[in-house]
């Protein structure tokens, strides 16, 4: 164990602040606290952009002091499943609930020199995200934060997710 003030810290986080300095798990004091989604659209090839969980989407990010993370996005318009009962949801219903939700939770760090958000993503809705390291370039004012998940998906166009803070 190494400490830093007011901090006890495993072996795994020693090794980090030891090789850079500062703690890789603590956020940025600008980035913590609840935002609610503004905003979740894809930029398309041709520079346009379109909405990409419907005309309603909703959602809400938490960030606590040490950087960790829950996050969830939905389309507000998706379908509700006319059973009430997900085991006997129709293939539509299913299909709606997956592409009209994204959710993951993990950990979030500042990369100020190469001005991208690093989420460590420890639990995800889409499964192939776990255990995963996405670097996300963004903007932060102090009422807003947005950020581009930086791969395109197949189609060319690249998500954009803006967050507004809760008061």
């Amino acid at each position: 164990m190494i400490s830093i003030p007011g901090r006890r810290l495993g072996a795994g986080l020693a090794l980090a602040v030891a090789l850079t300095g500062t703690a890789a798990t603590a956020a940025e004091p600008a980035l913590t606290g609840t935002w609610t989604l503004a905003a979740a659209d894809r930029l398309k090839p041709d520079g346009t952009r379109a909405r990409d969980y419907g005309q309603h989407p909703k959602g809400r990010l938490i960030i606590d002091a040490q950087g960790r993370y829950s996050l969830q996005i939905f389309d507000g318009d998706r379908p509700r499943i006319a059973s009430g009962d997900k085991a006997t949801a129709t293939p539509v219903e299913l299909t709606g609930a997956v592409m009209g939700s994204s959710t993951h939770y993990g950990t979030v760090a500042v990369d100020k020199a190469a001005n991208v958000l690093v989420f460590r993503i420890e639990g995800a809705s889409f499964a192939n995200w776990e255990g995963t390291e996405q670097r996300r370039k963004y903007a932060l004012t102090t009422d807003t934060l947005s950020y581009q998940v930086p791969t395109p998906r197949p189609d060319g166009s690249i998500p954009i997710s803006e967050w507004r803070r809760e008061r």
